[in-house]
């Protein structure tokens, strides 16, 4: 037989070590009580504890005024407060039922005690999320479809929030209440099986229990701790890969990316896709993950792409509609201008360009007058080895496929592909230059080379 004090011993230890844990030790927590049997227990427990702890405690308690009992319920844990010597705040929310009422009512709940903690200066705010809300949170993921870190279900502290009751069952807690002779509310609400919660609560977590032999909501809240403490492990990991296959212009390494076990390449990408603004799911994840192994495009939705080519991953903007071409002409020395939608200039100069800048130098045989615009179909370039597509050479040089329109190509008067600046070295020429074309690119050179 279990003695009479095992609950208060049970559940006022938890809180003990939970404080302790989470570095409250010598501090001050406020205490978000709605009167239901969870934030009751939080409240009495803590006021059992704080002494040992020399924890400064104060009490939040929020009518939301969607139910005529909450004003009077919001007054019953006032004087239990004050039954317990504990300073209480009462805040009014006002919410107007409807549509999205819970996550409203959520959103309003945690900013409103937000405020309160910073008010009174407290180093947290302590609600009373148990194992059994745990297994509850963790059982709709995984019926709703859900990663690793969706299996972590409640965060036992985030920053200026702690639940310090995550280890204890609803059970546990009501039986404290029960044993220390303390009233509490029932919120109608959680028993509407309109909520997903409340059936998985009413229906899916007695009939798993009744199916294992023995109660399963601390075996489950269990597992939710260690695919936290595995999911923190693997976000490290995948960060510090993120960070090392990244490229200056902010895609990632493909060969990089290829090579990393399953896991954090479906990290990586997922940080990738979520910078682009677009939904990171599961049917997604897998469109991007089939685009990096085949080297293909996958579609993110809100006007976004991934494109795994050229070397690279990146997300990049679908466009409307193909840019106008661009164009430029140069008739001899002196003349310059700007490659309109590439940010690049250009001008014939009568020296060598100077670091930062690239430069073609012009012999005497040069057909002008020079045209610097960019590709076009059929566009061809004279190689070593012969005549060879622009297409091919771009791809070749891993120039991305959404960057190729802007890159300017330089052609003679016949049409004939003389220089890609940038990209492809000019020949050297036989005998000393007299007139140089600069390429500047887009950036800061271009300032610089204004005041040369």
């Amino acid at each position: 037989m279990p003695r009479p004090e095992s609950a208060t011993l049970l559940l006022t230890t938890t809180l003990r070590e939970a404080y302790t844990r989470l570095g409250l030790e010598g501090g001050s927590v406020l205490l978000a009580v709605s009167g239901g049997a969870d934030s009751t227990a939080l409240l009495v427990g803590t006021a059992c504890v704080a002494q040992a702890l020399r924890l400064r405690v104060e009490v939040a308690t929020l009518d939301h005024g969607l139910r005529p009992e909450s004003t009077g319920e919001a007054r019953s844990v006032a004087l239990l407060a004050a039954a317990r010597g504990l300073p209480c705040h009462v805040r009014a929310l006002g919410l107007r039922p409807g549509a999205g009422v819970e996550a409203r009512a959520r959103e309003a709940r945690y900013a409103a005690l937000e405020a309160l903690r910073r008010e009174a200066g407290l180093d947290a705010v302590a609600t009373a999320h148990t194992a059994s809300d745990q297994a509850e949170t963790l059982l709709m993921r995984l019926a709703r479809g859900t990663a690793l870190r969706g299996a972590v279900g409640i965060h036992e502290a985030r920053p200026g929030l702690v639940r310090p009751l995550l280890a204890c069952t609803r059970q546990d807690v009501e039986a404290f209440v029960a044993e220390q002779g303390v009233a509490y509310s029932t919120d109608p609400m959680n028993a509407d099986p309109v909520h997903f919660r409340t059936r998985v609560r009413r229906d899916v977590l007695p009939a798993l229990s009744r199916a294992a032999g023995f109660a399963v909501e601390a075996h489950l809240a269990a597992f939710a701790r260690v695919a936290a403490e595995d999911e923190a492990l693997l976000a490290s990991l995948a960060d510090a890969a993120f960070e090392r296959l990244r490229l200056e212009d902010g895609a990632l390494d493909a060969v990089g990316v290829r090579a990393l076990v399953p896991a954090l390449r479906r990290r990586v990408l997922a940080r990738l896709v979520a910078g682009a603004g677009a939904a990171v799911d599961e049917a997604t994840l897998a469109r991007v993950q089939r685009a990096v192994e085949r080297g293909g495009t996958a579609t993110l939705g809100r006007g976004a792409l991934l494109r795994a080519s050229s070397g690279r991953v990146r997300c990049v903007r679908q466009t409307s509609s193909p840019r106008p071409p661009a164009e430029l002409r140069l008739e001899r020395a002196g003349a310059r201008g700007a490659l309109i939608g590439t940010g690049w200039n250009f001008s014939v100069e009568s020296a060598p360009p100077p670091s930062g800048v690239h430069g073609l130098a012009l012999e005497d045989g040069t057909r002008w007058p020079l045209t610097v615009r960019t590709r076009r179909p059929g566009d061809r370039v004279r190689t070593p080895a012969g005549q060879r597509k622009l297409q091919d050479v771009l791809v070749d040089l891993r120039v991305p496929a959404e960057a190729r329109a802007t890159r300017p190509v330089v052609a003679d008067a016949e049409g004939q592909v003389v220089w890609l600046p940038g990209l492809w070295p000019p020949a050297v020429p036989r005998a000393a230059a007299r007139e140089y074309l600069w390429a500047v690119p887009p950036g800061p050179s271009i300032q610089r080379t204004a005041a040369l």
